[in-house]
């Protein structure tokens, strides 16, 4: 199976949302962060043209985000997990996505430094993480079983520039 990694795209600046009063949970993108996030899309689907699964974090960023992914895939969100929260263990994630291993690629939306810390961890098996995934970046990761520590391969890491100049949008 195929593992995408997405990192959501921009959101409203974290201080200035918190003086609404409302959880960060509910901080959304921003509408430059929108357009960013549909060219990136654009030019994610040149390098990854098929999603059997998109997934995403509960908090409104991500499901943003992966909406924007998903209508660019012309594909429906299909999961929302805990599993992609910026806290959560990594047990939880490779619970989660073990259930769903059959599937030939896997999307999910998430957020930093949770993401590229997930992924080291996916490659390697270290604590740390090792890539830097910018927002709406995205990294493709391969593995011959279900996905466990240090049993991927990273097939290649774009910065959301690199994914808006294959859509010819740079």
């Amino acid at each position: 199976m195929n593992l995408l990694i997405i990192r959501h795209g921009i959101a409203e600046d974290k201080d200035e949302f918190a003086t609404t009063g409302k959880s960060d949970d509910l901080r959304p993108l921003t509408a430059e962060g929108r357009v960013k996030t549909t060219h990136a899309a654009e030019g994610l689907r040149t390098i990854a043209p098929d999603i059997s699964l998109l997934a995403t974090s509960p908090l409104v960023r991500a499901q943003e985000t992966a909406e924007i992914v998903g209508r660019v895939y012309g594909i429906e969100v299909r999961s929302t997990t805990e599993a992609l929260s910026p806290d959560a263990p990594f047990s939880e994630f490779l619970d989660w996505i073990g259930d769903r291993s059959e599937q030939d690629v896997v999307a999910v939306v998430g957020h930093e430094p949770h993401l590229s810390a997930l992924a080291t961890r996916l490659i390697c098996g270290g604590d740390k993480s090792r890539i830097e995934l910018k927002k709406g970046g995205a990294c493709l990761l391969a593995f011959d079983r279900a996905p466990a520590a240090g049993s991927g391969t990273l097939k290649w890491l774009m910065y959301p520039s690199h994914l808006r100049a294959l859509a010819g949008r740079g």
